[in-house]
């Protein structure tokens, strides 16, 4: 059975449907029909078709709730109460009310009705007695436009109360067990709270439109917007505004309004921040660029102020009203500190007519967001305080079109500081260091392969201009300097490399050559003295020979002719070089001893030189003369394996070269490793210069971030400590096979990793070398140079990784480590780290080996091309084996059964395979042990080899070896091997090898098939030893 109150809403529905109806002929209909021509008229027009499609809605709603009445009171038994469509779709319907009201009071705002009554005031006239239906208690006298106002008005108060007052009746009959029982409290709480919200919105309404007629015409035109309200007028409770000195303040629901005469200040609530901070006579409001502070004389006053203000403004970050009414359901009475919005500063400064989207706090960009100028410039990243600070990635146009620069750098206080990569346009890429927003500390600076001049410089920055050590290539001129730097120009002592292979050493003021210098040719000619841009020896000078001979005197160059001096040509000088070595050096076209690449023009009619002497005045050096040389041109007086003159050594402190690079590490370290500035001192991962152009929002969100394994410094810092014992560490080192040496050491797997503060370090330091010693530099002068850099960057790696245990103890809260001794730190740098390190810098190390030993290795070659003709029995003849030791027995043996010194002369292949030096003596020992079994069965008992007996056997196995380049492994293995072998039995052995490399360059220089006869039958007769 159906209760009266049910019956009441069915006839409370069927009378708010006829009057809609009513209200859409009468009223809605007749108003659309108006032909506005002004733009404010058609603005009321657009109001007026958004009502009436408003009103169908309503009516829609109306009609099914109706419908579920009908339904309801006809089977009463059938269909329960919660089929009512106020109860179960309460929500939507209360939506549909609201949008009706918003669209009314929008309408009342803007007065659409008064424009569209005046329009057709004749018509409405006519329709007086039929708009008499709709109201009661109007003025028939009144003005159309008021009548039409409160013929929409009066049908929907009506409507709500009604509403209202008959559910809460409802919910009154049922019952607390009815399972209707919440949907019929929560209807009747939505329409009471439907009636406060309708009331606010209408009051709201008025003042508004009442406001307008206060206000100018040229105020109106700027403030008036249909969706605007008024919510606090200084002139209804006064305020006071400074330091701007408002007039009047004017509180809408979307912006805070500040009139000053004709003009008005606008600020978007969105963007304003009410301080909590309050001395009782005044509170203070930030904006992005004004800051002003309310007072007034009644505390009342203040209060109600600064409460309308606090949720003005977080109704507008919610982006919709306050139901019921505004502050309703806040859990806080305070604005939001931090905030997401745009906004486009209008104030003169870098920010004018810049528009910033992203994160805010307290009235500044702080956080993640987008700065975007009108120029095209913009910046995308973290901020603090208003200002750039944090990763960022900054576009800015350059004057041609479609070309920009790209900056993704990290910014401290609006300026690039810590690490960056930056594209110039389409011709320059810097990868480095910032301060100020200027380059400075460590940075390579390098032309794109589409630029016209190609140049790379690679060294220390100070305030933006190239200042320290550094490295600059020079594409055109086909040249490298080496050296230091001074105001963006070469300054003090410096080193140029040719592509030719000269290199030159001397001092440098103001980017020029200054003073005297030296230049060492490919073939070790040196010349002494002054010399020109293109590296000509002029003036003054000293020349000394391949040979040994000098000559002293005054230089000069004639275009096309060559070189010509006046002096004295000492031929009193040590043993020259094999005559053959110096008439290739003199054939080629483009010689080193006076080749084009020296500056020096040499053509086949001009003489070598010109020497003037107290008794035979002018006379030519012939070529007789310069064959010759004092020792006749028949004896080969030059030592084997004699260095060639190295230069830069003691010119530039190895300690200070790259301190550029290890400086923002030392100072991560002494800042606790925080994880925040890891990237801006060590770097990040780079991707390629395409993706740096094409977006930023994708470098700056997606760029390759710290993972989880070894990226973050927490678990970097865990594994440091864990293995800090170094005695553990070794034994894990050496016990460990070499693919597995960095599973057993996770940090020093890190080397390997470009998210890895070692493996950042490691590689900056292989960049270096390789920008030094790779390409032009691999010139066999610098290798002194490249030898102890390596040194160097391995004592850095050590001191990085201590930097990095003592920070993960004090995290720990355990003791420092204990202070390291010199030899104990030279000792862990030479056995731990250069072993690991090393083969980062091996390609380029080698290369430079293997130029300066280039000659003895070509002789060596040349003894082992020679020695391998011989059959095994002949050679050990050669070499003096005592008979008795001769393993030829052996060679009887099945072809399944190896023989000893194959396995030995394999031992010794080995030393190639690896770049660890200590692995490569390792190998020479196996060798050694192998030779010593093999004997030992020969004699048929243990047998210790005197070294007498073990340098023929250990020639004849380096010969069937046939490891090409010996001399620079051996030279580059004593070099770089632990110092604790020095006099041990490792120092034994390679002396050894050494001994053998050079015996094979002597015999091999003098041996010849020719003066063996019988050889080529033997050769065939019985194969060498390692085809046995």
């Amino acid at each position: 059975m159906c209760s009266p109150e049910e019956a009441a809403l069915l006839q409370q529905e069927e009378v708010f449907s006829a009057t809609l109806a009513r209200i859409s002929n009468l009223v809605l209909q007749p108003l659309l029909t108006a032909e506005p021509s002004d733009p404010r008229g058609r603005e009321c027009l657009r109001l007026l078709q958004q009502l009436h499609r408003c009103a169908q809605q309503l009516w829609e709603v109306t009609e099914r709730s109706l419908r579920s009445l009908r339904e309801r009171l006809r089977h009463p038994d059938a269909i329960g109460l919660e089929s009512l469509l106020l109860l179960h779709e309460a929500d939507h319907v209360l939506q549909v009310h609201m949008e009706y009201i918003e669209s009314y009071t929008s309408c009342v705002v803007m007065q659409a009705f008064q424009k569209a009554a005046k329009q057709r005031r004749d018509y409405w006239r006519g329709q007086r007695k039929a708009l008499r239906q709709l109201l009661w208690g109007v003025n028939p006298k009144g003005s159309m436009g008021t009548a039409l106002v409160q013929a929409l008005r009066q049908p929907l108060t009506h409507h709500v109360q009604k509403y209202a007052l008959l559910l809460r009746s409802l919910g009154d009959t049922v019952g607390e067990c009815h399972p209707a029982r919440e949907l019929v409290v929560h209807a009747a709480a939505l329409f009471g709270d439907l009636q406060s919200f309708m009331k606010q919105a209408l009051d709201q309404a008025e003042a508004t439109q009442a406001l307008w007629h206060t206000l100018s015409s040229r105020l109106r035109d700027a403030l008036c917007t249909p969706a605007r309200r008024l919510l606090q007028d200084s002139q209804d409770v006064p305020v006071t505004v400074t330091p701007l000195r408002a007039e009047r303040a004017l509180l809408f629901d979307d912006v805070l309004v500040l009139l000053q005469g004709h003009s008005a200040h606008t600020f978007d609530l969105k963007l304003v921040w009410v301080d909590r901070e309050q001395d009782g006579c005044a509170f203070h409001l930030l904006t992005p660029e004004e800051e002003f502070f309310f007072g007034s004389k009644s505390p009342q006053d203040l209060v109600v102020w600064r409460y309308m203000v606090t949720q003005a403004v977080c109704q507008a970050l919610r982006g919709k009203k306050d139901f019921p009414v505004l502050g309703a359901g806040l859990a806080s009475c305070e604005t939001p500190t931090c905030r997401s919005v745009a906004y486009t500063f209008l104030a003169e400064g870098r920010l004018c007519q810049a528009t910033y989207e992203g994160e805010w706090c307290r009235g500044r960009p702080h956080g993640k967001g987008t700065l975007k100028w009108p120029d095209g410039q913009n910046h995308v990243g973290s901020f603090c305080q208003g200002l750039e600070h944090g990763f960022g990635v900054c576009l800015v146009p350059q004057a041609s079109e479609d070309t920009f620069d790209c900056y993704k750098c990290h910014w401290r206080e609006g300026s690039m500081c810590g690490y960056g990569v930056c594209e110039y346009g389409a011709d320059e890429v810097y990868k480095g260091y910032f301060q100020a927003g200027l380059r400075h500390g460590f940075g390579v600076l390098e032309s794109t392969p589409q630029a016209p001049h190609p140049c790379k410089y690679t060294g220390h920055w100070e305030r933006g201009q190239r200042s320290g050590y550094g490295i600059q290539e020079d594409g055109d001129r086909g040249e490298r300097y080496i050296g230091m730097w001074q105001a963006d120009q070469r300054h003090g002592p410096g080193l140029l490399v040719t592509q030719a292979g000269a290199c030159y050493q001397g001092t440098f003021q103001a980017d020029k050559m200054a003073g005297p210098g030296i230049l060492l040719s490919e073939d070790d000619s040196l010349y002494e003295g002054n010399f020109t841009r293109d590296l000509t020896l002029l003036g003054k000078g000293k020349v000394t020979f391949p040979n040994g001979y000098t000559l002293e005197g005054s230089f000069d160059s004639v275009a096309r002719r060559g070189l010509y001096t006046q002096g004295v040509l000492d031929m009193a000088a040590p043993p020259a070089r094999p005559k053959q070595h110096l008439q290739e050096v003199r054939a080629s076209p483009s010689g080193p001893a006076f080749g084009a690449a020296w500056g020096v023009s040499v053509s086949a009619s001009t003489p070598r030189a010109q020497v003037s002497s107290e008794n035979s005045g002018h006379t030519a050096l012939n070529e007789e003369t310069w064959n010759q040389g004092p020792c006749g041109g028949n004896s080969m007086c030059h030592k084997t394996g004699e260095k060639s003159t190295q230069l830069g050594l003691g010119a530039f402190p190895v300690e200070s070269r790259w301190q550029g690079v290890c400086g923002p590490f030392r100072d991560f370290v002494r800042a606790g490793c925080p994880g925040d500035l890891q990237e801006a001192l060590l770097g990040f991962h780079v991707q390629s210069l395409r993706e740096l152009r094409e977006s930023q929002e994708y470098l700056c969100c997606e760029r390759t971030l710290l993972d989880d394994g070894v990226g973050r410094m927490e678990d970097i810092l865990e594994e440091v400590a864990r293995h800090r014992e170094p005695e553990a560490l070794q034994q894990c080192l050496r016990k460990a096979p070499a693919l597995s040496i960095s599973r057993c050491y996770a940090h020093w797997q890190a080397l390997s990793s470009s998210l890895h503060p070692l493996g950042k370090l490691l590689r900056t330091l292989m960049l270096t070398f390789q920008a030094t010693y790779a390409g032009f530099g691999a010139n066999k002068h610098l290798q002194g140079l490249a030898q102890e850099e390596v040194k160097q960057h391995a004592q850095e790696l050590w001191a990085a990784y201590r930097g990095l245990l003592q920070v993960a103890l004090q995290r720990k809260g355990e003791a420092p480590a204990e202070e390291e001794d010199a030899e104990t730190r030279k000792l862990q740098v030479h056995g731990l780290v250069l072993p690991l390190m090393l083969p980062s810098f091996y390609a380029e190390l080698f290369t430079l080996y293997l130029l300066l030993h280039e000659r003895e290795d070509s002789l060596y070659s040349q003894g082992i091309a020679n020695l391998s003709l011989f059959p095994d029995t002949r050679l050990l003849e050669l070499l003096d084996v005592q008979q008795h030791l001769w393993p030829l027995k052996d060679l009887m043996l099945t072809t399944n059964q190896r023989h000893s010194l194959v396995s030995a002369t394999e031992c010794l292949q080995k030393i190639v395979t690896t770049v660890d030096p200590r692995e490569k003596l390792e190998a020479l020992e196996r060798t050694y042990e192998e030779i010593e079994a093999t004997v030992s069965q020969v004699l048929g008992q243990e047998h210790k080899l005197p070294m007498d007996d073990l340098l023929p056997l250990l020639i004849y196995v380096v010969v069937r070896a046939r490891i090409q380049h010996l001399g620079a492994e051996i030279h580059l293995t004593r070099d770089m091997m632990d110092p604790s072998h020095t006099g041990g039995r490792y120092d034994f052995l390679l002396t050894a090898l050494e001994s053998c490399y050079q015996h094979i360059q002597r015999d091999g220089r003098h041996a010849s098939t020719a003066h063996l006869p019988g050889l080529q039958g033997a050769a065939v007769a019985r194969p060498p030893l390692d085809q046995a």
